[in-house]
């Protein structure tokens, strides 16, 4: 049996006290994430948190931050996620853009509202990522070092 890790990102993205979140469906249930994908083969982690934020919320995002590495294991699957989140600026909003065909729509919620939905959250990571970047966690890009052949 070959083991696979699923490498991923997430964006914080934080306006007026609002984060940006997408509500989507996985697994036939609507839920609440940040805007968060795969990391596709050779795509640069942070430049797959600007591709996932973009696809999912129309937001052409500028990452600031790394806040922190997460390990999820899903108890609906058992898979193994390793979450890179990034702190990012909002740049600009792309009118009527075409979302990932499971996302229903991109919302700005404060952590109270989140938390209020704690039940629909996606994984406990929604709110722990939020928790730490409130908290003031942040370390520099440069901290994810991608080095290509």
């Amino acid at each position: 049996m070959c083991w696979t890790p699923h490498a991923t990102v997430a964006t914080i993205v934080e306006r007026d006290g609002r984060f940006l979140v997408v509500e989507e469906i996985s697994a036939g249930r609507r839920v609440i994430n940040q805007p968060a994908g795969h990391i596709e083969e050779n795509e640069a982690i942070t430049a797959a948190a600007v591709r996932e934020t973009l696809e999912e919320t129309g937001w052409h995002v500028e990452p600031e931050h790394l806040v922190g590495l997460y390990t999820y294991r899903a108890p609906s699957n058992g898979v193994t996620y390793y979450r890179f989140c990034f702190a990012a600026r909002a740049v600009q909003q792309v009118p009527d853009a075409e979302l990932d065909s499971d996302i229903l729509r991109a919302l700005w919620l404060t952590r109270e509202e989140l938390a209020a939905r704690e039940k629909d959250l996606r994984s406990p990571l929604v709110l722990r990522c939020i928790d730490d970047y409130l908290s003031g966690r942040r370390f520099p890009l440069d901290f994810v070092v991608e080095h290509s052949v």
